[in-house]
């Protein structure tokens, strides 16, 4: 087999089991999020899913991260990915008998984020290992058209497994995915770092190093300062529009499917675009125009009266996240060194999951009080003011010096 083709067996592998797995996944995540919505029409225990779904990630992502850069990355995503399927079984198996608790469900889905915690920075650091460096760009916006595909075909499947059999079948399907996915990525070829192998540090000496690596590179300093803005003022606020739609436009199941549809298909859109037309444009060019392009249509959606242009500014901000995201990953994966990427993924990961869930226990409550059309316009505006401030730090400027450098040596780091 030549070098070529064993990449490339790899990269198919891979990609093949995280889709099936991340279709399972994506599932439960939609069922679970609509059956509190629909249940309770609480902007609290909207809060509280949010918090249960992001906040554990966010912490064991710290450890996830050190773990990734000490272990095979391989079988330790094969460990999470079995922890979480263990997880949804046995929630499963409590509501098939009539357990419907809502600090059961929380309490599953938090396990579930724990797990996530620690297979995510395992996935992204693993992806140079079995990919080519000329080949990252179009490979993260391949599996970013990969992921926006399953997120447009996994709300209407559990839409439809949701209204005709209910919640606990979507549970058991995510069991049969995950499954899937493991003997999938079993015959994967990742192999153990020399790094990894040759490495005498303690975890905890590990874990300093990843956080004084960060704070010494100010285009990864930057680069995480603007992805928690992002999951603050656009991603946290998204996560009220199903309320907006249940309180304005009406409560059918149907209208909770079609919003999640119209921003997967943006998504979709956005991911073939980048793994085309869009592969070989600027990286720092791509986030900046995504970034602002969040606040804007953030806004848009506070001013929509009618629903179908709702679901027009969702296509858009799903159109905008793979020319955000793609770019933003390869970046990373670019500029740090193999050995560290797994500390720095745990941070990237970190930032994710503790935004949303910050960003929640403020728009969740206050969405009992005032307007979800109030909340995302205030948030948008936000994200633009802070997004053109950010632009204007140190790091932020040694981002756009980056951005000016053709070929950029993916060993050399911005201090």
């Amino acid at each position: 087999m030549t070098e070529t083709t064993a990449w490339r067996r790899n990269v198919a592998l891979f990609l093949t089991g995280q889709t099936v797995s991340l279709f399972g996944s994506m599932i439960v995540q939609y069922a679970v999020m609509w059956w509190i919505t629909l249940e309770t029409k609480s902007g609290v225990a909207v809060a509280l899913y949010a918090v249960a779904a992001f906040l554990p990630q966010g912490l064991v992502s710290l450890f996830g991260g050190v773990l990734a850069d000490r272990m095979n990355r391989r079988v330790l995503v094969m460990i999470a990915d079995g922890g979480i399927a263990a997880a949804t079984l046995v929630l499963a198996v409590l509501m098939a008998n009539g357990i419907t608790d809502l600090w059961i469900i929380l309490l599953a889905v938090a396990v579930r984020s724990v797990g996530a915690g620690v297979q995510t920075p395992a996935v992204q650091a693993m992806i140079p290992q079995i990919v080519p460096g000329d080949q990252l760009m179009r490979v993260n916006g391949i599996f970013q058209t990969i992921q926006s595909a399953m997120a447009l075909l996994a709300p209407a499947a559990a839409g439809a497994i949701f209204a005709a059999f209910g919640i606990v079948p979507v549970f058991f399907l995510d069991v049969v995915t995950a499954v899937l996915g493991i003997g999938l990525l079993a015959l994967v070829a990742v192999p153990t770092l020399e790094s990894i192998a040759q490495s005498t540090a303690t975890y905890r000496e590990d874990l300093v190093e990843g956080m004084r690596y960060i704070r010494s590179h100010a285009v990864v300093r930057w680069l995480l300062v603007v992805y928690a803005v992002i999951f603050l003022l656009t991603v946290a606020p998204s996560f009220v529009t199903p309320l907006m739609i249940t309180r304005t436009f009406g409560s059918d199941k149907w209208m909770l499917a079609v919003l999640e549809i119209a921003f997967s298909l943006g998504m979709m859109l956005g991911g073939f675009l980048m793994s085309t037309l869009l592969a070989k444009r600027g990286k720092v060019g791509l986030i900046l125009f995504s970034v602002y392009g969040f606040g804007v249509v953030t806004v848009a959606l506070g001013l929509s009266g009618n629903l179908w242009v709702f679901y027009g500014f969702m296509f858009v901000l799903g159109l905008l996240v793979p020319p955000f995201a793609t770019p933003f990953m390869t970046l990373i994966q670019e500029t740090v060194e193999p050995g560290m990427q797994g500390r720095v993924f745990s941070y990237v990961g970190i930032v994710m999951a503790l935004a949303t869930p910050v960003g929640m226990m403020v728009f969740g409550p206050l969405a009992d009080v005032v307007s979800v059309q109030t909340l995302l316009i205030a948030a948008g505006l936000a994200a633009i003011a802070v997004i053109a401030i950010a632009t204007r730090l140190p790091s932020g400027r040694a981002t756009l010096e980056v951005a000016r450098t053709p070929a950029p040596d993916p060993e050399a780091s911005v201090h």
